[in-house]
């Protein structure tokens, strides 16, 4: 389904020009917490990520600044970078890129890109930031088999793009796909896919409150407590309560 690409060994002059704007934003107070914030240290979930200590925002701006005229050869180059951010501003781009991309034939070209590089789309904020705003939005009116394939391929970020992508969905009033992913998901014994599952179920509930209550009425005492807890986020106290103490 997903061909890993080859990691390219050189560099051109507009990749290097970009990271080396980078570099220039780097704040190095935020590049000593990023490493434990994103749990950067052996034995957590981005064991072995590096960071510049560049803010989110700067990244936008950059990528805003450059998606227009670089290459996908290049964008691979930014994606398959060691550095969190360079990553992620790569990633950016790509977003940019496709939404202002008009025919099927070339969004088609940009997703299979997006696939190809899923092995560097590796930690939360990689995942949420990008993948409902391409796989989601090609696939709102196409078969979902790709995230049941995502949803069982045992890797935690492939399993977070499944239930992430459905974002794009649920925003335009489609639920039936993203209620079975989170029913397949909601188990996972990763915290960060019950905060997925659980954000994605708030998110129904935001568009349709009876179609989230319904879910959760059937599921919520087998659900773990973190996924619970953001999906009853939203609702009046008392009925929070009444599912956190199991009165439903």
């Amino acid at each position: 389904m997903i061909d890993r690409p080859f990691l390219l060994l050189t560099m051109s002059e507009l990749t290097e020009q970009i990271i080396e704007i980078l570099k220039g934003k780097s704040i190095p107070e935020k590049a000593a917490f990023f490493p434990k914030f994103f749990k950067a240290f052996p034995g957590g979930y981005g064991e072995g990520d590096q960071f510049l200590g560049v803010k989110v925002p700067d990244q936008r701006k950059i990528a805003k600044q450059f998606f227009k005229e670089i290459s996908l050869n290049e964008l691979s180059e930014l994606i398959q970078n060691p550095f969190h951010e360079v990553r992620l501003t790569g990633l950016l781009a790509l977003v940019y890129r496709y939404e202002k991309t008009k025919s099927e034939e070339e969004k088609k070209e940009l997703v299979d890109f997006y696939l190809a590089h899923l092995d560097y789309v590796n930690n939360w904020d990689l995942v949420d930031t990008t993948c409902h705003q391409i796989l989601g939005e090609f696939h709102f009116k196409k078969e979902k088999e790709l995230f049941y394939e995502l949803a069982a391929s045992g890797n935690l970020w492939k399993q977070r793009i499944a239930m992430i992508s459905s974002y794009y969905w649920i925003k335009r009033g489609e639920f039936s796909d993203a209620l079975v992913l989170a029913e397949n998901l909601k188990n996972h014994p990763h915290d960060l896919m019950h905060k997925a599952v659980g954000w994605m179920l708030r998110e129904i509930g935001n568009q349709d409150f009876d179609v989230e209550m319904e879910f959760l009425k059937k599921h919520y005492q087998s659900i773990p407590r973190t996924a619970l807890r953001y999906a009853i986020e939203k609702f009046p106290e008392e009925l929070r309560q009444d599912f956190l103490k199991g009165r439903i």
